[in-house]
């Protein structure tokens, strides 16, 4: 969870009442907040002669990106405490009724395809405000905008830029400006090379390195505003003395840009001249249907059911009491005129993790206080866990391999693609595998459609203990399959291998033969008088397999007969010289694995 300093005698001051610690550290317990820190009652640095203010450190959930700076902690637990009503955020036009302009191009979709923004007007900085503006947009790009991949945010004193905008992707040599805190102008090439050894930039420059356009907001003048994700222009520097800020934010994830300008805009609205409003912009974007005018913040709305929170909360509240304690937690609700079980609800701009009724009853539960509801088992929402029945499989057919002695492993389920395919002589035909778009490494190319590379590269790290070596696991493989809505598909496989002096082929044979029997699956052979009796309707035989990732006549495939259907559902085998090769161990090795899934 982020922790955020905060200024004490500042909160306080704002929450119009001092706390001892141990109080407001009830506080921050009883809102869902975790009081990490009072440095009051710490040695604290001299900075310039002068001892440095003490500091409350919270730790806040990483959903509640609202309160991830002063502004917001303070107005939530003021609201919460009831020293305030919930603020009502309004979009309110220039004087002249002309909105300013953003205007996206086509080629930007190429690197980042959306963009969003928004103006604040006649806002009046502090220094304590302005360093708070500054650590929000920190925040959000290291949490919500995963290191400013997802989303990035520039600021601009408006005052020294003229609209209307453009967003565009050019060339980085065609890319010329002085970067924010330089003098020297350059372009976006040598821009690159100059913070490539920057402690706070280099992170972010891999973003767009190697893309063949980079992003950049231009005004009127071709002025450059900002190179998104990297840095800002040094021209349109916010500073103390902005009363107008134009906030650029563009990104790879629409969504999350929305919910960054929201919150960025809600935040500082209260130190606007006209407290809580906030300038919208036009957003021209017609190649990829996103022209709008934004930020919008209109609260959404949704219904809650009363029963369903009282039965969670163990409580017997009416629809009136729901509605007073949801204003506690920033939220407009009233009774709904639609049925007597149901609350309408209106969400809060700033309150994007609000996704369900559930999200709901826990701000509910928070305003009644967690430490007062009664102790009780909830009626409705209280459920008894079971496993699923493939989970319960695996569990027997684990158990079964454990005690007949062999050790159960659990490799990751991304490997490479030589490993899931050339390393045991197999070929790739484009329809069996799910690969990475964009693999980190070249060990983490595609999901395994087999457990055998996995227990394979186990066997090649253990090579210095003594032999035999005997393992197994027992998990899941994915295949591509198009029927399917999520175009892929999971399958359980058991899995185990024998590395030893000898090839093992007969003890792999026996652990099948166990897991069958275990799995109430007789044998059957055409041999005079042994033919088996399957029990329950379901038998197996194994037949002699032409497989290259096996020794040539040393692999049979095991076939099954269930519910009068038959199926092959795996492998055993003595594996080929050339694949021992490829993983680098040099003792003979049987493997068998087997889908089944096929016993459910």
């Amino acid at each position: 969870m982020p922790t955020i300093a905060v200024d004490k005698a500042a909160l306080f001051e704002a929450l119009g009442q001092d706390y001892t610690t141990e109080e407001f550290d009830e506080l921050c317990f009883e809102f869902g907040i975790e009081l990490d820190e009072d440095t009051s009652t710490s040695e604290r640095p001299v900075v310039n002669g002068k001892q440095e203010p003490a500091q409350l450190k919270i730790e806040i959930p990483a959903n509640r990106y609202d309160m991830l700076c002063f502004e917001g902690i303070s107005l939530m637990l003021n609201i919460f405490c009831e020293k305030r009503i919930s603020p009502q955020y309004r979009l309110v036009p220039p004087f002249n009724g002309e909105l300013e302009v953003l205007t996206a191009h086509k080629e930007t979709s190429r690197i980042r395809p959306y963009v969003s923004g928004a103006i604040l007007r006649n806002i009046k900085f502090t220094q304590e405000r302005y360093e708070s503006f500054i650590a929000l947009q920190d925040k959000l790009h290291q949490n919500l905008a995963r290191q400013r991949s997802l989303v990035a945010i520039g600021t601009h004193d408006l005052d020294t830029i003229e609209g209307p905008f453009t967003y565009e992707a050019l060339p980085p040599e065609q890319i010329q400006f002085v970067p924010l805190n330089q003098t020297k102008s350059m372009n976006a090439v040598e821009m690159m090379k100059f913070y490539e050894n920057d402690k706070h930039l280099s992170r972010y420059l891999h973003i767009i390195k190697d893309s063949p356009v980079y992003p950049v907001i231009l005004d009127k003048n071709r002025t450059v505003c900002s190179m998104p994700p990297i840095i800002n222009s040094n021209h349109s520097k916010i500073s103390l003395k902005t009363r107008n800020v134009f906030i650029d934010i563009t990104a790879t994830d629409k969504t999350k840009a929305e919910i960054v300008n929201n919150i960025i805009v809600t935040m500082f609205s209260q130190y606007t001249e006209e407290e809580f409003t906030v300038e919208p912009i036009q957003i021209n974007s017609p190649h990829n249907r996103q022209t709008r005018q934004a930020p919008d913040l209109t609260p959404r709305e949704t219904q809650a059911e009363i029963s369903y929170i009282n039965a969670c909360c163990g409580l017997t509240l009416s629809a009136q009491e729901i509605c007073d304690l949801l204003k506690r937690m920033a939220y407009t609700a009233t009774p709904s005129s639609a049925s007597s079980d149901l609350v309408d609800v209106h969400i809060p701009p700033t309150r994007a993790d609000v996704l369900h009724q559930a999200d709901i009853m826990e701000d509910v539960a928070i305003a009644y206080g967690f430490n007062s509801l009664p102790r009780s088992f909830p009626n409705i929402s209280g459920t008894v866990a079971q496993p699923l029945a493939i989970n319960k499989l695996s569990d027997i057919v684990r158990l079964e391999a454990a005690m007949a002695g062999w050790s159960e492993v659990l490799p990751l389920i991304l490997c490479s693609h030589a490993e899931n395919f050339a390393h045991l002589n197999r070929v790739d035909d484009g329809t069996t595998a799910v690969k990475l778009a964009n693999p980190k490494t070249a060990e983490y190319q595609v999901v395994r459609t087999s457990l055998l590379p996995g227990l394979l590269k186990t066997l090649r790290e253990n090579k210095h203990h003594g032999v035999p070596i005997k393992i197994f696991e027992l998990s899941d493989v994915a295949f591509k399959d198009l029927s399917l809505e999520r175009k892929s598909r999971n399958e359980r496989h058991f899995a185990a291998a024998w590395c030893g002096k000898s090839s093992g082929f007969e003890v792999v044979h026996g652990l099948m033969d166990r897991v069958m029997l275990m799995l109430k699956s007789a044998f059957l052979t055409s041999e005079e008088g042994l033919e088996g009796k399957g029990v329950g309707k379901s038998a197996y035989w194994i037949a002699e397999v032409d497989d290259p990732t096996f020794l040539p006549g040393h692999a049979a495939a095991i076939h099954l007969r269930m519910g009068g259907r038959e199926q092959v559902i795996g492998v055993f085998g003595i594996l080929h010289p050339s694949v021992l090769d490829k993983f680098e161990l040099r003792y003979p090795v049987s493997t068998l694995e087997m889908n089944i899934e096929v016993f459910l």
